[in-house]
C-alpha cells in the first residue's frame, strides 16, 4: 500500500532509526539543538526519501544489500556534502553498494531513491538490454545537466505532494505514472552518465577507513592508542590521519572520542539509573578522565550525563 510521512526528530538516535534501506549511524560533530526532516515516500516498489539536517555530522553506514539505492544533493547553496572524502556536485549521484561515510558541513538537504534489486536489474534490461554495473571501487554517476534536473524536479515535485497532498498518494493511477516516471529517470541518468573515476589513492584511503572502523567496532570500550590503531589497519599513522580527516574532518584520535562520546550518550539513555552510574558507563566506553568527559559532553549534547541517565528510557 503506497503511503507518505513527514517526519521530523530532536534526537539523532530515532532519525538513524528512521531512515530505510540502510543500517544507519548519525554522529553530530558540534553542539547546537539538533533538527532533522525526513520526508518518506513509499509507491509500489520504489522509495523516496528526503533529508535536512540543520547541525553538521558524520553518518556512516552500510544499505540493505537487496535494494540499489541512489543519493543526491538536492540543493546547489548550501555547505559541502563529502562521500568517501569527495566533495558532492549537485550534478552527481552516489550509488550506494557498500560501506559509507558521508560528512555533512552544515544545513544540508539531500535526497534519495531505491528499488530492490531485481526490480532495478529487470528495469535496465528492459530499457536496455543489459544490465547495470558499476566498476569496481566507483560509485559516483554524473549524468547529463537535463537529465539530473528533471530528476531533482520529480523529486522535489513528489516530496512537495508528500507534504501537501499526501492524499493523491490514495489514487493508484498516480502512484503508477510518479513511479513509472520515476524509475525511467533512474535507470537512464545511471545507465547514461559518466562514471567518475577514483584514483588509487582515493581507493586506498578508503580501505584504511574501512579497516579503522572494523577496528573501533570490535573494541568498542577498550581504551585504544595510536601505535595499536595504526598497526590493526596496516597505515602509518600520517596516512592514517590524511584519510580520516578527508572522511570525517578530524584526526582518528578525536573521530575515536566522538564516536564514543555518542555512544555514551545512547546507552545512558537506555541505562536504569537506579543500577548504574555515569562514572561506570563513562568508563566502560574508555573515558577515565571524569571531569574532562562531563565538559565535553555537556558541550555536544547540550545537558550534563546524570541529566541523560535520569531521562526517561526509550
Amino acid at each position: 500500500m503506497p503511503w507518505s510521512k513527514v517526519l521530523t526528530f530532536d534526537d539523532p538516535l530515532h532519525y538513524q532509526a528512521a531512515i530505510r534501506g540502510a543500517d544507519w549511524e548519525v554522529y553530530p560533530t558540534k553542539g547546537g539543538k539538533f533538527r532533522a526532516e525526513l520526508t518518506q515516500i513509499t509507491m509500489n516498489q520504489l522509495w523516496m526519501q528526503s533529508f535536512h539536517c540543520e547541525l553538521p555530522q558524520i553518518q556512516t553506514g552500510a544499505v540493505a544489500p537487496n535494494r540499489k539505492v541512489i543519493g543526491f544533493v538536492t540543493e546547489a547553496r548550501q555547505p559541502t556534502i563529502y562521500y568517501r572524502g569527495q566533495e558532492l556536485s549537485p550534478r552527481d549521484i552516489v550509488v550506494n553498494t557498500d560501506a559509507m561515510h558521508v560528512r555533512w558541513e552544515g544545513d544540508c538537504r539531500s535526497g534519495g531513491m531505491s528499488l530492490p534489486q531485481e526490480d532495478f536489474d529487470a528495469a535496465c534490461q528492459a530499457m536496455t538490454g543489459t544490465q547495470f554495473a558499476l566498476p569496481s571501487f566507483e560509485s559516483i554517476v554524473r549524468p547529463s545537466p537535463d537529465l539530473m534536473t528533471r530528476l531533482l524536479n520529480l523529486h522535489k515535485m513528489v516530496g512537495t505532494i508528500a507534504k501537501t497532498t499526501p492524499e493523491l498518494f490514495e489514487l493508484p493511477e498516480v502512484v503508477r505514472a510518479l513511479e513509472q516516471k520515476s524509475v525511467h529517470l533512474m535507470v537512464r541518468s545511471l545507465t547514461e552518465g559518466a562514471i567518475t573515476a577514483t584514483t588509487n589513492g582515493d581507493r586506498r584511503h578508503g580501505a584504511i577507513v574501512a579497516r579503522f572502523e572494523e577496528f573501533l567496532d570490535a573494541n568498542p570500550n577498550t581504551p585504544l592508542y595510536m601505535p595499536e590503531i595504526c598497526a590493526a589497519v596496516g597505515a602509518a599513522e600520517r596516512t592514517l590521519r590524511v584519510a580520516c580527516e578527508e572522511h570525517f574532518g578530524m584526526g582518528p584520535i578525536r573521530y575515536l572520542a566522538l564516536r564514543r562520546m555518542h555512544l555514551v550518550r545512547r546507552a545512558l539513555l537506555q541505562a536504569d539509573h537506579l543500577s548504574t552510574t555515569v562514572t561506570r558507563i563513562a568508563t566502560d566506553h574508555g573515558f577515565w578522565e571524569l571531569g574532562r568527559f562531563a565538559v565535553v559532553y555537556r558541550a555536544l549534547f547540550g545537558e550534563s550525563p546524570s541529566t541523560t541517565l535520569q531521562r526517561p528510557r526509550d
